[in-house]
């Protein structure tokens, strides 16, 4: 065998880790509240002056629009002409592996409960806010995860995130929805104060935690 081929194999190990191709990149949701590139800006405004200098308008105007898109990202405003369709949302949510009902609590969050824990998950998220990048502004949608297997408060505690923003954090004018029906601090508060809860309490306290989220599924319009 040629020398160079054997010392090539060698190297690799074998000829299948010489031809493997690199997997692609996991796909992430958009993301927003990321500041301008001052280098691609400034790309923009050069094309934009080149353009007008030769009356391309139409490129002038594409470049416009980028920049006004980018800005609105960064400064987390999202678009109201092109807020995601509910109904569609609705049916696009369903279809994520884990989801068992889903329904809006009002215009911005989308209320979804999956089949068991580990389902409630911020991964969970990321594939419903993914199925509905095609509807619209995702930056305008707001997901509450809560689990159908609950069994204690912890599970029973909602996972909230806005599709293209951090845990916590809210668009432009967002408010921040309070949706548990029992606040972390509480449940905090409660497991401090009752370090030694015995049998019968620890029963107790998850047959109401799972009376509240069915009271909840009953409640919510669209389920």
């Amino acid at each position: 065998m040629n020398r160079i081929l054997v010392l090539a194999l060698f190297a690799c190990g074998s000829m299948l880790a010489c031809t493997r191709t690199a997997e692609p990149p996991e796909r992430k949701p958009q993301q927003a509240g990321q500041p301008l590139d001052p280098v691609e800006l400034a790309a923009r405004i050069a094309v934009s002056r080149a353009a007008a200098a030769v009356g391309d308008q139409r490129t002038v105007e594409a470049n416009l629009q980028a920049i006004a898109e980018d800005y609105r990202k960064a400064i987390k405003l999202a678009d109201p002409a092109r807020s995601v369709d509910r109904e569609s949302a609705r049916q696009a949510a369903r279809r994520i592996d884990g989801v068992r009902s889903v329904a809006w609590i009002d215009r911005e969050n989308l209320f979804v409960i999956v089949s068991s824990n580990p389902a409630r998950s911020y991964a969970t998220i990321d594939a419903i806010c993914l199925e509905l990048e095609s509807l619209g502004d995702t930056l305008g949608v707001v997901v509450n995860l809560q689990s159908g297997a609950a069994t204690n408060g912890d599970d029973l505690e909602i996972l909230s995130r806005n599709c293209q923003l951090a845990p916590g954090d809210r668009a432009f004018l967002q408010a921040k929805r309070q949706i548990d029906v029992i606040p972390s601090e509480i449940r905090a508060q409660h497991r401090a104060n009752n370090p030694d809860v015995d049998a019968r309490g620890l029963a107790d306290w998850n047959r109401r935690n799972a009376e509240a989220m069915r009271a909840i599924e009953n409640d919510t319009p669209e389920m």
